[in-house]
């Protein structure tokens, strides 16, 4: 699963995901994307279940090129403990996503195979997505 090597501070504010994607909410590298509607915080493992569903159906063909990356550790306390005594430990990354953000890439396979490969892939995924295409 993603996650950085090494980060400035251990724990991270939890914050609300405001707005519209200002970066990588347009298509740089493949011809087939998904993209987000929804703002969400979007966990490693989801994102790599995503990846493998992609990559599975398309049967290793084409290319695949992922466009987020978890970079905020999110706590959590464990069962049954009382309120107070502290922040938890880091248990999982994530990624904030807003709306308009290009999550995946897809290239080297036809229309029908990438929409069908990346709506396998939204199943895995949080939030509401759209199929895009790029246009050039």
């Amino acid at each position: 699963m993603l996650q950085p090597t090494r980060t400035k501070f251990r724990k991270a504010h939890k914050g609300r995901i405001h707005g519209h994607a200002s970066r990588c909410n347009k298509m740089n590298y493949g011809s087939f994307g998904l993209k987000a509607l929804q703002p969400e915080r979007v966990i490693s493992k989801q994102i790599e279940a995503a990846r493998v569903a992609l990559t599975r159906h398309m049967k290793r063909q084409g290319r695949v090129w992922s466009r987020v990356f978890p970079n905020i550790p999110v706590s959590k306390k464990p069962t049954e403990v009382r309120m107070g005594k502290g922040k938890g430990s880091p248990e999982f990354w994530a990624c904030r996503v807003k709306p308009g953000r290009i999550l995946f890439e897809v290239d080297g396979v036809s229309e029908q195979i990438a929409k069908e490969a990346l709506y396998k892939a939204s199943a895995k995924l949080p939030i509401k997505t759209k199929f895009v295409r790029r246009f050039s």
